[in-house]
């Protein structure tokens, strides 16, 4: 089983919280599946989730170079050489090679046509905002918010809109609605079809 979910911000990838936060229980009624990745509790969009546990590591494993597309709407308006910096594979730590962000797809975006986040993101009259499309191969927290951080641009919306080839407006669902996927639609093959 493979479920296609738009996760709403403010609810945690996992289906307990002793925090008493919400949690994917609140939104699925499926039992015994679980998320491929994640998004965190203030990032949005597509999550995939499964009773499968090879489904479950070739979708979330960084080497399956599964390409994760997020629009993020960032504080101010970066130049070319912040693009580019950001495309050629950002520091997002202590200069370690281990949080060096690999090379990453990167295009400034005009505001898609979405819906309100709730709460509202922050708006400042002096400082403007502007979108981009950016598309990782790899997962490493908070990755895409420690990227734009790294450029002076601080996340002010984070929302997954692809993983491969599953893109979450062609399904049509709206923040909390889910639905099944054929996994074939994934180039998964699942173990109740052999």
């Amino acid at each position: 089983m493979l479920i296609a979910l738009n996760k709403p911000y403010g609810v945690l990838s996992q289906f307990t919280s002793a925090e008493g936060k919400r949690t994917l229980a609140d939104l699925i009624p499926v039992r015994d599946v679980y998320p491929a990745g994640r998004l965190d509790f203030d990032s949005e969009g597509l999550l995939l989730l499964t009773d499968e546990g090879a489904f479950q590591h070739a979708i979330a494993a960084p080497g399956n170079q599964f390409v994760k597309r997020y629009w993020v709407q960032i504080e101010g308006i970066p130049g070319a050489a912040s693009l580019e910096y950001l495309a050629n594979g950002v520091d997002i730590g202590s200069g370690d090679s281990r949080y060096r962000a690999r090379p990453a797809a990167v295009a400034v975006i005009s505001e898609p046509s979405i819906e309100e986040r709730v709460p509202a993101i922050r708006w400042r009259a002096h400082i403007p905002t502007s979108w981009l499309e950016i598309g990782i191969a790899e997962g490493k927290n908070r990755q895409v918010r420690r990227m734009t951080a790294a450029i002076g641009h601080p996340t002010l919306r984070l929302i997954r809109v692809g993983i491969g080839s599953i893109d979450l407006f062609e399904l049509g669902l709206s923040p909390g609605a889910w639905r099944n996927i054929a996994p074939a639609a994934f180039g998964l093959a699942s173990r109740s079809a052999s």
